[in-house]
């Protein structure tokens, strides 16, 4: 009986063992198979068919409002189909990827609203996930947005690019050109349905206007390659970003990919950090420093009783103005603005870059702010685009063409007559000296300096930026010029200008090749 007994449960054991190991190999095949592409594709059928359960299944951390994030915009648009066109998925690393897809709602009585975006996906405790954001539903939704058709004034305007070919009225270019349409009004205009969004309280947007409205012709200064380079390139940005490119040599905006949101790259204001730099250099070379000109790199200093540090503790002891500019030393400028500027010349510099000028380049733009410093402190903070200074990337960009130029533009969408039809002024070239030795210290930022691990094409200058703010990661700015064309991209606490504007950067010129 003892010996049945023991192969009784030597069978048992062994069914128990079995099944263990059936399961752990089915588990183990299941997630070989839960591939990015698969998880992909399982999340646009569930969304084509409205599935949300199945959809939050398939998301990484849904929000608690995933679910109504989804009806608002269903329930406020009138959205009566959709479908989706999914792209082959990308792959960005060994745990991230994303999906480019278009989607294409029908609103009731209204017709259709088709506009590209991405949905983003990485690895999560070994299984493919969707991570999930509001900007997965519309490029740049913060989220809580209140979504309704409404009826607005347009003009009977047609837009174009610089070469007289159409431009779509949808995507990240759609409010800048409703608000060039709405700057040139006249007594044409009509009214029209439109999908309007109020974004985490902000001011209503158009994000889509239905009709055709038949009319004037206007070109913009608008280059679609450009414009296609820069859409390319942010949609690979690690979340909010912005790029602007401008011609340095006219002060054309020759592109503006904004996934800021509204008229972010125009008109919203960020800390510069450390391209700011480039207009703090200006003001030396303008009292007779040039690249050569010597100067201290410590780890740290203490000016006007504030301490500056440099990123990471870096130091370079005695060097030259053009080595601490391409090494972003925070101690060499802050100390020298202090010590050898003063808030004068540092101001009159800000000037001569566009800060305080009020840009009206054909919709509407924040000018940039450089308050007077009211402290050695706060000069300090200053002279490395901190504290108070604020700039948009169309600002940064216009900083970038000056030096490339030699003279500072107000950038514009429109041709000059045009911009003063709508309002705006068109100011005068604006000098700037010693950009000679500025385009030197730039370039040795791209062949030595914090951007030389970034991949930029032989022949880019630039300078890096790592912003801080009161809370949360840094904002990444890179601003630069090559072959003609100058350019700023932001990317909102993206965290670091070398590690992630500057190669940002690089994927939007090598777009242009």
């Amino acid at each position: 009986m003892r010996s049945r007994g023991v192969k009784v449960l030597a069978v048992v054991l062994a069914v128990v063992l079995t099944t263990g190991v059936v399961a752990g190999w089915a588990l183990r095949r299941r997630r070989d198979h839960d591939t990015a592409e698969r998880v992909a594709a399982r999340y646009f059928a569930a969304w084509s068919n409205g599935d949300l359960d199945r959809m939050r299944g398939l998301a990484a951390d849904p929000p608690a409002d995933f679910d109504a994030q989804h009806r608002a915009l269903t329930i406020g648009l009138a959205v009566t189909s959709i479908a989706l066109d999914p792209r082959p998925v990308v792959r960005s690393g060994p745990d991230a990827a994303h999906a480019p897809f278009t989607v294409s709602r029908s609103l009731a009585g209204h017709g259709t609203w088709t506009f590209a975006s991405e949905l983003r996906l990485g690895r999560v405790e070994g299984r493919w996930r969707v991570r999930w954001t509001p900007a997965t539903l519309y490029p740049g939704l913060k989220g809580g947005g209140q979504w309704t058709v409404g009826q607005v004034r347009v003009p009977a305007v047609t837009l174009s690019d610089r070469a007289g070919r159409p431009l779509a009225n949808e995507g990240p270019l759609a409010p800048y050109l409703a608000g060039i349409a709405s700057r040139l009004g006249d007594e044409e205009e009509r009214i029209v349905p439109a999908v309007v969004l109020r974004d985490g309280g902000g001011p209503p947007q158009r994000v889509k206007l239905f009709g055709t409205v038949k009319g004037r012709r206007v070109r913009t200064t608008l280059d679609r390659r450009v414009q296609a380079a820069a859409e390319k390139a942010l949609a690979a940005a690690p979340g909010r970003a912005a790029i602007v490119a401008v011609r340095p040599s006219s002060g054309e905006v020759a592109a503006v990919a904004d996934g800021l949101g509204g008229l972010g790259a125009f008109g919203s204001g960020y800390p510069p950090g450390s391209t700011f730099k480039v207009v703090t250099a200006g003001a030396l070379v303008a009292e007779g420093a040039d690249a050569g000109t010597g100067a201290d790199c410590p780890a740290s200093t203490v000016t006007a009783q504030r301490t500056i540090r440099n990123d990471e503790g870096h130091a370079l002891g005695r060097t030259t103005l053009r080595d601490a500019f391409a090494a972003s030393c925070n101690t060499t400028f802050a100390q020298l603005a202090v010590e050898r500027l003063g808030p004068a010349k540092l101001a009159a510099s800000a000037r001569r870059f566009g800060f305080g000028t009020r840009i009206t380049p054909g919709t509407d733009a924040a000018d940039g702010g450089f308050p007077a410093p009211r402290s050695g402190a706060e000069l300090a903070e200053a002279a490395i685009g901190q504290g108070r200074v604020l700039a948009s990337p169309l600002l940064m960009a216009s900083v970038a063409a000056a030096v490339a130029d030699g003279s500072w533009r107000s950038p514009r969408l429109l041709p000059p007559d045009l911009v003063r039809e709508g309002g705006g002024a068109v100011p005068a070239p604006r000098p700037v000296p010693g950009t000679g030795a500025l385009r030197a210290m730039m370039r040795a930022v791209v062949t030595g300096g914090t951007a030389a691990g970034a991949g930029l094409p032989d022949g880019t200058s630039g300078k890096t930026g790592t912003a801080e703010i009161a809370s949360g990661p840094p904002h990444a700015w890179f601003i630069g010029f090559r072959d003609g064309l100058a350019f700023a991209v932001f990317v909102e606490t993206g965290g670091s200008g070398p590690k992630v504007a500057a190669p940002l950067a690089a994927r939007f010129l090598a777009a242009l090749r």
